[in-house]
C-alpha cells in the first residue's frame, strides 16, 4: 500500500457496528487506509461488503463505532456537529446514485445550495453556479427542474453542486449506476478531469469497467480490505473542454464567507425554500392554515363585536346622560305600590335644585294621547318636563327653541316636538309656528328636537315636550310627578351625589318612598358585561387558534417525514444542525403568518357583510388587536413549529439520505 508522509486521510483500526436485534452487525472491521492529495482511488467491493457505510464515514455523514479517522491531521471523532458540518461544507464535494436533487429548485438553485451555507453571496455564487452548469454542458438548461433533466444532466447537476464550493475531496457513491454507458462515460471524464486538477477524488463502485478508471483499486469484502493496488488508469479524457483549474476571478476564487451575509443568506434560503414546498403543496398548506384562519377571524371580529356594542351601548346611554340621576316613586322598578305613591313633587325639583352638586333639574309626568292635525291622526306620547329636561337629559333641538320658566309657571301651550312628529304631522312643510290638538287640548310648535332611540320603538314613537304643568293641570289633574331627572355637576362624584340626593329626599318625605337610577352604573354594568361576554368568546377564539396551531405542529411534523431525503442532502452539503431548525421553523411561522394576514381579511369581510345587513351596528376594528393577532399567529408558529424542527434537525444525515 503506498503511502505518503502526511496523508489526506488516514485511517486506523476504523470499525462500524450496528444494533441488530440481540446482537451487533459488523459492517466494517480493522481498516486501515491512507488517502493522499490529488489521489483517484476507487473503493469496489459487492453490495454489503461495506464500502458505501466507508464512503459515509470518509464524508463525515457518519461516525466509526471504534478505531480512528484523521482528516488533515485532524481527529474526526473529536468534532462536534457544527464542525462536522464545516467539513463537509468546505472540504468534501459529494455525487450520488439517486443524485438526491431538490425537485422544487431549478438546476441552478440545486447548485447554489451548498454555496448559501458556506456564506457565499447571492449574486457571487449564482454566478459560480451558472459558470459550473456552462462548463459542464448545462448552459442552457439552468432554469430546468430535475423532472425536466435526463439522467446524465441531473449527474452533471449534481457535479456542479459538488463543485460550487470548490472542495478538495471528491466523494462518488456509484456515480453511474444509474446512467447508460454513454453518460456514465461522461461522467468519469469529467471525474478524471477534476483529479487532474489536483483535486483527490474517491469512487465507490461494484463495477471493475469503472474502478478501472481510478488510479489505485481498494477493494473491500466483508467489511475488510481485501486487496489495495495501484493501476495505470487512463489518461484523462479532455472531453468536450478542460475543466480549468481554479483562477484567482470571483467565480473561482476560493470562497469566503462573512460575518453578517452566512446568517441572512441562510435565512433567505430558508424562507425560499418554505414558500417553495407552499406552493408545491398548495392544498395541503391551505388545511394547515385553516385552523389558524378560522382562530384569528374569530378573535379579530369578537374584538370588533364587542367594541362595536360597547360603543352603540355608550351612544344609547349618552341620550339620557351619563351623570344623570332618575328618581321613581317606589321601591323599585317591581313594586306594585309604585304607582299611588304621589309624594314627588315639583318643591322636591326645586329643593334639589338648590343642592351644589346639581347642575339642572327636571320633573318629569307623562300620558298619551291623539294628534291630529288637518287630516292627519297619530297616538303619541305627552312627556311633561321642566324647562331644564333638554339641558339634563341631552336633548338636541333641530329647529327653534325650547320652552321657558314663563311657560312652566302659566301652565302654557308651547311645546317641542320631536322629528318623528313633525314627520308624521307635517310631512315636509313648516312645523314652528302650526297649532295641533292632542286629545282635546291645542298646541303650538315652538321647537323640534331630535328623535330618540331609547327602548323599544324608540326610533319610530311619537313624542311632544309640553312643560310638566300643562299636563298636570289638562291631563292628570295631579300636582305630584312620576319623576325627577337630574344632571350631577360634572366634577361630582356619580355615587356621592346619589347618596346625597337619597339624603335630601328622605328627610323630606320622612321615609325612603323612591329609588334612584343612576345612569353611569348602568352604562358601566353593560359595559362590564360586554367585556365579559366578550371575553368570553375570544376564549373560545383562542381555543380555536390552539387547535390550530396543533394542526401546524402534526402537518409539519408530517412534513419532516415527507422531506427526510431533503433533510439529509442540506446536512450533507454543509447545513448546520440549526439552519435546519430555522428553515422549518421558518415555514412554520410562515404558514401561520400567512394563515392569519387571511385570517385579518376574513374578519374585515366579514365586517362588511354585517353592514351591509345592518344598518345600524357597526363593528369598530381595532389595528392594535390585529397587530396583536399577528404576534399570536407568529408565537403559534415558533411554538407548535419548535418541536418538528428540533426532531428534522436531530435527523442522522446518512440515515436521512438512506430513507430519501
Amino acid at each position: 500500500m503506498a503511502e505518503t508522509s502526511a496523508p489526506l486521510i488516514r485511517l486506523r483500526g476504523l470499525g462500524r457496528e450496528y444494533p441488530s436485534g440481540e446482537g451487533v452487525l459488523r459492517v466494517l472491521e480493522d481498516i486501515d487506509l491512507d488517502i493522499g492529495q490529488g489521489e483517484f482511488v476507487a473503493v469496489m467491493g459487492a453490495s454489503g461488503s461495506g464500502k458505501s457505510t466507508l464512503m459515509n464515514i470518509l464524508g463525515c455523514l457518519d461516525r466509526p463505532s471504534s478505531g480512528s479517522y484523521r482528516m488533515d491531521g485532524r481527529e474526526v471523532a473529536r468534532l462536534g456537529a457544527g464542525e462536522l458540518a464545516a467539513l463537509r461544507r468546505e472540504t468534501f464535494g459529494f455525487i450520488f446514485q439517486r443524485y438526491h436533487l431538490l425537485s422544487e429548485m431549478t438546476a441552478l438553485g440545486n447548485v447554489e445550495v451548498p454555496a448559501i451555507y458556506r456564506g457565499l453571496p447571492a449574486d457571487a455564487r449564482r454566478a459560480r453556479a451558472r459558470d459550473l452548469l456552462e462548463r459542464l454542458g448545462l448552459g442552457d438548461r439552468t432554469g430546468h427542474r430535475p423532472g425536466q433533466l435526463s439522467g446524465g444532466q441531473q449527474q452533471r447537476v449534481s457535479i456542479a453542486r459538488a463543485l460550487v464550493n470548490d472542495a478538495r475531496v471528491i466523494l462518488a457513491d456509484e456515480p453511474t449506476g444509474a446512467l447508460d454507458s454513454r453518460s456514465g462515460d461522461e461522467v468519469l471524464g469529467i471525474l478524471e478531469r477534476l483529479n487532474a486538477e489536483g483535486r483527490t477524488v474517491v469512487i465507490v463502485t461494484h463495477d471493475p469497467r469503472v474502478a478501472a478508471r481510478a488510479h489505485r483499486v481498494v477493494e473491500i469484502a466483508d467489511g475488510r480490505i481485501v486487496a489495495d493496488r495501484r493501476t495505470g488508469g487512463p489518461a484523462a479524457d479532455p472531453g468536450p473542454g478542460p475543466l480549468p483549474a481554479p483562477q484567482p476571478a470571483p467565480v473561482q476564487a476560493p470562497v469566503q464567507a462573512r460575518a453578517a451575509v452566512p446568517v441572512l443568506g441562510r435565512l433567505a434560503e430558508a424562507l425560499r425554500m418554505a414558500l417553495l414546498s407552499m406552493r408545491a403543496h398548495k392544498l395541503r398548506s391551505f388545511l394547515t392554515m385553516l385552523g389558524i384562519i378560522i382562530g384569528i377571524a374569530s378573535v379579530v371580529s369578537v374584538v370588533a363585536l364587542g367594541e362595536g356594542s360597547r360603543r352603540q351601548v355608550l351612544q344609547n346611554i349618552a341620550g339620557l346622560g351619563t351623570n344623570t340621576l332618575q328618581i321613581f316613586p317606589g321601591r323599585d322598578f317591581g313594586d306594585m305600590r309604585s304607582g299611588r305613591v304621589t309624594t314627588l313633587v315639583t318643591a322636591d325639583a326645586a329643593a334639589l335644585a338648590r343642592q351644589p352638586h346639581v347642575a339642572s333639574v327636571s320633573p318629569t309626568v307623562g300620558t298619551s294621547a291623539t294628534l291630529r292635525h288637518g287630516a292627519t291622526e297619530a297616538s303619541a306620547q305627552i312627556s311633561g318636563v321642566g324647562e331644564q329636561y333638554f339641558d339634563v337629559a341631552g336633548v338636541a333641538l333641530t329647529q327653534g327653541r325650547g320652552f321657558d320658566e314663563a311657560d312652566v309657571a302659566a301652565m302654557g301651550q308651547n311645546v317641542v316636538i320631536d322629528e318623528n312628529t313633525r314627520t308624521s304631522l307635517f310631512g315636509d312643510g313648516p312645523a314652528l309656528g302650526q297649532v295641533f290638538m292632542a286629545g282635546k287640548v291645542p298646541l303650538r310648535v315652538i321647537g323640534v328636537a331630535e328623535a330618540q332611540n331609547r327602548g323599544p320603538g324608540g326610533s319610530t314613537s311619537l313624542t311632544v315636550y309640553a312643560p310638566y304643568t300643562t299636563v298636570q293641570a289638562r291631563y292628570l289633574g295631579s300636582t305630584s310627578v312620576s319623576g325627577l331627572t337630574l344632571r350631577v355637576a360634572d366634577d361630582v362624584d356619580m355615587a356621592l351625589a346619589e347618596q346625597m340626593v337619597a339624603d335630601i329626599l328622605t328627610r323630606r318625605h320622612g321615609t325612603r318612598n323612591f329609588f334612584i337610577v343612576n345612569n353611569d352604573q348602568i352604562r358601566q354594568t353593560i359595559t362590564s358585561t360586554t367585556q365579559t361576554l366578550a371575553l368570553l368568546i375570544a376564549a373560545i377564539a383562542v381555543i380555536s387558534l390552539v387547535v390550530g396551531g396543533i394542526g401546524v405542529m402534526n402537518i409539519m411534523l408530517v412534513s419532516v417525514t415527507e422531506r427526510i431525503g431533503e433533510i439529509g442532502l442540506r446536512m450533507a452539503v454543509g447545513a448546520r444542525r440549526g439552519d435546519i431548525r430555522a428553515q422549518f421553523l421558518i415555514e412554520a411561522v410562515l404558514v401561520c403568518v400567512i394563515g392569519g394576514i387571511a385570517g385579518i381579511l376574513a374578519a374585515l369581510g366579514f365586517g362588511l357583510a354585517f353592514e351591509r345587513m345592518s344598518s345600524d351596528f357597526t363593528l369598530v376594528y381595532s389595528p392594535l388587536s390585529m397587530l396583536a393577532a399577528l404576534a399570536s399567529a407568529c408565537a403559534i408558529g415558533l411554538a407548535f413549529g419548535y418541536l418538528p424542527a428540533v426532531n428534522a434537525a436531530k435527523l442522522d444525515p446518512v440515515k436521512a439520505l438512506q430513507k430519501g
